[in-house]
């Protein structure tokens, strides 16, 4: 009931006053990982992060009072993190104590995550078998498949960000997701060339037919949280961008309004599709906004 009442008041004050409100915090807890996936720029450096319970505490506080409702903890590998007595478990209650309306946390589910408090869980699937292996590591799919099917957590979904490795294994990924008990949803994301990363950007044919495929099985009704008009305008990737819609907390402590793209000078080259939701959702497009409704609502209610 407060999401429904805070949306229309948060999209008067964003839309039709102009004002720059978060609705979603994405938070990085730890640099820890316990991969070393060949698209990520984020393992190659030296040392690791990891802040502690208070410090996520006061940027939890701060993306409140900043508007943001939605929390996402990520990393690194963020079922990783520990602090003394305190788990990933604990920050999920946290973050509920501060009054966001759901949690989110993001894993590659390489460990076991049965027992996980949060409202939803999006697991990073690059492909099927040889594809999710050739970027994670071999055996990594096999491990991924059994922790989703002994985690029993009703809004289980996944996430296949595209690139040059596994554009290949779109199509039956997504049918993976339609198939799979355990599995409610699948997002589409294309690789956004971070510094170290280029190699694996899709070229413009790559990424029209890429999302020619989504837009077909989402017609045809397959579970892709995607909506048609935000695929639509991430073909071209010429669009105004309300990225400040999510704001984001690095894992060192650097508070963006954004998620950094802007000031790397990429975002031409976005594969964030849900910049594209964003900009389709201040269009009041009937589709994203169904889209958007059901994935907020939805884990919240299955969790109450």
């Amino acid at each position: 009931m407060k999401a429904a009442l805070y949306l229309p008041w948060w999209f008067f004050r964003t839309r039709l006053l102009g004002e720059k409100r978060p609705l979603q915090s994405v938070v990085f807890i730890s640099d820890l990982c316990n991969l070393k996936c060949r698209h990520c720029c984020v393992y190659a450096r030296d040392g690791a992060t990891k802040k502690n319970y208070g410090q996520i505490r006061e940027e939890l506080e701060y993306c409140y009072r900043m508007g943001s409702r939605f929390v996402d903890f990520e990393g690194g590998e963020p079922t990783l993190w520990r602090d003394g007595e305190h788990d990933l478990n604990s920050l999920i209650r946290l973050a509920k104590k501060n009054g966001f309306f759901s949690v989110t946390i993001t894993t590659n589910a390489v460990m076991p995550f049965a027992g996980s408090e949060a409202d939803s869980i999006w697991v990073s699937l690059d492909g099927l078998g040889k594809y999710h292996d050739k970027i994670r590591g071999e055996g990594m799919f096999d491990r991924l498949v059994k922790n989703i099917e002994s985690c029993g957590h009703p809004a289980l979904n996944i996430n296949m960000t595209v690139n040059a490795l596994n554009y290949p294994s779109v199509e039956e990924t997504i049918e993976f997701a339609k198939n799979h008990p355990n599995i409610k949803s699948i997002s589409i994301n294309l690789h956004t060339p971070y510094p170290g990363t280029e190699n694996l950007l899709l070229d413009e044919d790559q990424r029209t037919e890429t999302l020619e495929k989504v837009i077909l099985l989402k017609k045809k009704g397959y579970p892709i949280m995607n909506s048609i008009s935000g695929l639509q305008l991430m073909k071209h990737n010429k669009f105004k961008k309300y990225c400040w819609v999510s704001n984001f907390i690095t894992a060192d402590g650097k508070r963006l309004p954004d998620c950094g793209g802007t000031a790397l000078g990429l975002c031409d080259r976005c594969g964030f599709c849900m910049a594209g939701e964003m900009n389709s959702v201040m269009r009041l497009k009937p589709d994203t906004v169904f889209a958007g409704l059901k994935l907020r609502m939805t884990a919240s209610k299955i969790k109450s």
